[in-house]
C-alpha cells in the first residue's frame, strides 16, 4: 500500500497515539502524576479527546479547553476557553469550586496545580467536577 492509499487513523486515535508516544518518551519525576491528571480529564466526559498541542498533552471536545504543563515541582493544568462569560463581566465563568482548586488568570483562563499524588487523589472529585463544568 502506498502512502497515498494509506488510511489515516481517525482523529481520536491519532491524537491518543501522539500523546501515548509523548508519554512513552517523557523522562520526568512527576510522570505518574501527569498520567493520573490526564486520566481524570479523559474520564470526566466521553467526548473529551487528547492531542499534543503547544508541546504538551492538550484536551478538547469541539475546541481545546485544557493543556497540561509539567513543572519541576508540579503538574499544571491550564483551563482555557471552554466556559465563557459575557464580555461585560468582571468575573470568571460560573464554575463551582468549593475545594478552591482554581487560580483564575482571566475571564476564560484558570490554573489548577497538583504538586504530588496525594493532592491529585484528594482533589480528584472536585477536579472532575470542574472539568465537566468547564466544557458544559
Amino acid at each position: 500500500m502506498t502512502m497515498a492509499n494509506a488510511k489515516k487513523p481517525p482523529e481520536d486515535q491519532s491524537g491518543a497515539k501522539e500523546v501515548a508516544d509523548f508519554m512513552r518518551k517523557l523522562k520526568h519525576p512527576l510522570k505518574a502524576e501527569l498520567e493520573a491528571v490526564r486520566s481524570i480529564i479523559l474520564g470526566a466526559h466521553p467526548d473529551i479527546r487528547e492531542e499534543i498541542k503547544w508541546n504538551s498533552p492538550s484536551f478538547r471536545t469541539t475546541e481545546f479547553f485544557a493543556t497540561i504543563g509539567i513543572r519541576n515541582d508540579a503538574v499544571l493544568v491550564v483551563l482555557h476557553q471552554g466556559a465563557k462569560v459575557k464580555d461585560s463581566s468582571t468575573a470568571g465563568p460560573a464554575v463551582s469550586d468549593p475545594a478552591g482548586l482554581l487560580e483564575w488568570r482571566g475571564k476564560i483562563r484558570a490554573l489548577v496545580w497538583f504538586r504530588d499524588m496525594k493532592s491529585i487523589k484528594s482533589g480528584r472529585a472536585a477536579f472532575e467536577s470542574i472539568v465537566r463544568q468547564w466544557i458544559a
